[in-house]
């Protein structure tokens, strides 16, 4: 299993090298400053005397994280905010994690191609076309499913133990935008006409759907 985790990250990385969508690097190293007040695309590059290896190296995704929403999954992000050596690399990882029948709701990623490879159980999983074509398939341990970049996208564990998978990004910050909380959960929030309009529905089930999705309160 590690080998195949392995070849897997060794061919993402060699295809992400040419295909990437961040600007490439003018320099070796560009380790992001993340406490900076300057605004740049991307992030000003940390004093070269203040670098160490923390900067480039993360243990988060090394165990299955704690679920606790109502989705039944959870998104541990390795991208720039958690490695800011990766600032100007043009790479970031993830791991998904989903409880039996969990999904990871239907998002886009704005600014990279992902690439997932599943470590463990069975899950359906899909983009849409901007033609609406539904693209779809059950993938399993070792195989993997490639999500263009910037279009609506889902995965769902479809069988009756807890599912995990490795995403790999050809961006160093890819952004995640959730349809549902998007339009449902904005602040300020989109007007509930807009919302009945466009889903053809009367003003009492956009108020429920905002209500399921709404911040919960700690």
């Amino acid at each position: 299993m590690v080998a195949n985790v392995l070849a897997c990250l060794f061919i993402f990385a060699a295809i992400s090298s040419s295909v990437a969508y961040d600007p490439d690097p003018l320099q070796d190293l560009c380790v992001a400053d993340l406490k900076s007040k300057i605004k740049v695309n991307g992030f000003v590059c940390k004093d070269d005397a203040e670098v160490t290896a923390a900067d480039f190296t993360f243990a988060g995704l090394a165990a299955p994280a704690l679920i606790n929403n109502s989705f039944g999954s959870n998104v541990t992000t390795a991208n720039v905010m958690q490695v800011p050596g990766l600032n100007t690399l043009g790479v970031s990882l993830a791991r998904i994690d989903y409880a039996p029948g969990g999904l990871n709701p239907p998002h886009t990623h704005p600014r990279a191609t992902e690439t997932i490879f599943t470590l463990e159980g069975e899950l359906f999983v899909g983009f849409i076309t901007t033609a609406d074509k539904l693209i779809s398939k059950t993938i399993k341990e070792g195989e993997i499913f490639v999500f263009p970049r910037g279009l609506v996208h889902f995965q769902k564990n479809v069988g009756d133990k807890p599912a995990s998978v490795i995403s790999g990004f050809n961006g160093q910050l890819p952004g995640t935008q959730v349809v549902a909380t998007s339009l449902f959960a904005a602040s300020p929030p989109v007007p509930d006409d807009v919302l009945e309009i466009a889903f053809q529905v009367d003003g009492k089930v956009v108020d429920e759907i905002k209500a399921n999705l709404a911040p919960k309160k700690k």
